[in-house]
């Protein structure tokens, strides 16, 4: 099928900032670091009437569970993972300079590019004996590189200092107009720097002059890499182990549904209990007792940061709710929610009255405090704060807070974020210990113009 299209598309999952690649050579395909719900690059491999020949993993992940093992066995195609990841299951063994065939006009050739990991690979396709496009994993990003920290501290300068190498091996190897496709760098807690998402430096040329790995010395990007960065979330240990032995297929099976009065004798023995609402409606009546996380932002990362491995979840929303949720939970390898109910919190809450807290924005804030003393809760992560906070403001980044509700002084309080996503988690898990806070509904980014004093630094650090 000489002259035939080759495309590449992307699939991408915003809420972890990753995305997964699916090439099609004619009815050929190639399918680069997937997810675990792999419906999604079925969908893309029939609409293209093609069959699924490789499925390449750049590195074993630690942010979500691969759905590299399943799609492969359930294709029959070969799965290519670095001949020294001891995973658990049937694979193809690649290592630098091996070439795959793919299509009529494609193969795929094997470049190790450690860093993020110590065998982590890129893949670069070469269309017609001419390299198209690289597949970077979490070695080179868009306008950043992927963290090198993951294996402990003890590892993390070493490995960056591989990551400088490795960035400039293809920096230095592809022509200028090879399209860049990394899987992390779109919001993902893998990647380290200042990610960009402007499309026109997706090439190795674009990269030439925005990537600090290319700009700087190593010495230097090694500094660089390794200043200000966050604690992994909690889940990412549990991923990586869970990715070499080969994550079992994701059930998507509707959970459980239960009633008002099974649901609230859940809340009153301590269980976890998610409302998936917005932060808006639940401010106007909830249920005491449950955890804010909607479905409409980050419920992954931040639930996968909060909860105790094994706890049973009981997720509370609409049926799309409840299905977005238990899709995006199951990435991160929380299984099968205990129950769901779609019913409103006012009908679940028997005789008592439904919860409700009041919302501010950062002028609220600022006219709060010339009035009269205020506690104000700051539960960003570490490098947030350092990049700016309020003056006197408490900090307990957000999956410290259950262990440290006791923590925080008592008082009149205010709990915010970056936008009241997390905020809002914050206030219902305080609402859980009997504190009651406003929160604030807004982006950090306008306190300053709302007459708040912004220092930068990781002092001023209020007694919490």
């Amino acid at each position: 099928m000489a002259g035939s299209r080759v495309d590449v598309v992307t699939i991408d999952t915003p809420s972890l900032g990753d995305r997964s690649y699916v090439v099609i050579d004619g009815r050929r395909a190639l399918v680069v670091d997937p997810q675990r719900d792999i419906d999604r690059v079925q969908a893309v491999v029939a609409a293209h009437d093609a069959e699924i020949v490789a499925v390449a993993e750049t590195h074993i992940h630690n942010d979500y569970l691969t759905g590299g093992h399943a799609l492969a066995r359930d294709s029959g195609a070969d799965h290519l993972i670095n001949r020294d990841d001891p995973v658990a299951f049937p694979r193809r063994p690649v290592s630098h300079g091996d070439v795959v065939p793919l299509g009529t006009r494609t193969t795929v050739r094997v470049v190790a590019t450690p860093g993020h990991t110590r065998t982590h690979l890129s893949y670069v396709l070469n269309v017609d004996d001419a390299s198209h496009s690289v597949f970077t994993g979490g070695s080179l990003l868009l306008g950043a590189t992927g963290r090198t920290d993951l294996l402990g501290p003890d590892h993390a300068r070493e490995l960056a200092g591989q990551q400088w190498r490795s960035a400039r091996t293809l920096a230095m190897t592809l022509p200028d107009v090879v399209a860049v496709h990394p899987t992390h760098g779109f919001g993902s807690l893998c990647a380290t720097g200042s990610p960009s998402d402007d499309p026109g430096e997706a090439t190795i040329g674009g990269q030439a002059g925005s990537n600090p790995a290319l700009l700087l010395g190593r010495d230097a990007f090694v500094v660089a890499a390794l200043t200000d960065l966050d604690e992994p979330p909690a889940y990412y240990a549990r991923i990586g182990p869970a990715n070499l032995a080969g994550p079992p297929a994701i059930d998507l099976s509707p959970p459980p549904v239960i009633d008002g009065a099974e649901l609230r004798q859940r809340i009153a023995a301590g269980e976890w209990v998610i409302d998936l609402r917005s932060r808006s409606a639940f401010a106007v009546a909830h249920l005491a007792g449950v955890i804010n996380l909607g479905a409409d932002g980050p419920l992954a990362v931040q639930l996968g940061s909060l909860l105790p491995p094994g706890t049973p979840v009981t997720l509370l929303g609409s049926d799309e709710q409840i299905a977005t949720a238990q899709r995006e939970l199951a990435r991160i390898g929380i299984d099968r929610p205990r129950a769901v109910s779609t019913a409103a919190p006012a009908t679940l809450s028997g005789s008592a009255e439904p919860g409700r807290w009041r919302t501010a924005t950062f002028d609220d804030l600022a006219a709060a405090r010339r009035g009269r003393p205020v506690v104000v809760l700051d539960v960003r992560r570490d490098g947030e704060w350092s990049g700016g906070h309020l003056a006197g403001a408490v900090h307990v980044p957000l999956p410290e807070l259950p262990r440290r509700v006791n923590d925080v002084p008592p008082g009149e309080l205010w709990v915010h974020c970056g936008v009241g996503y997390r905020a809002a988690a914050a206030a219902s898990i305080l609402a859980r210990h009997g504190r009651q806070a406003v929160l604030v509904d807004d982006h950090f980014d306008r306190a300053a113009a709302a007459g708040l004093t912004v220092l930068t630094g990781s002092g001023d650090r209020a007694s919490a």
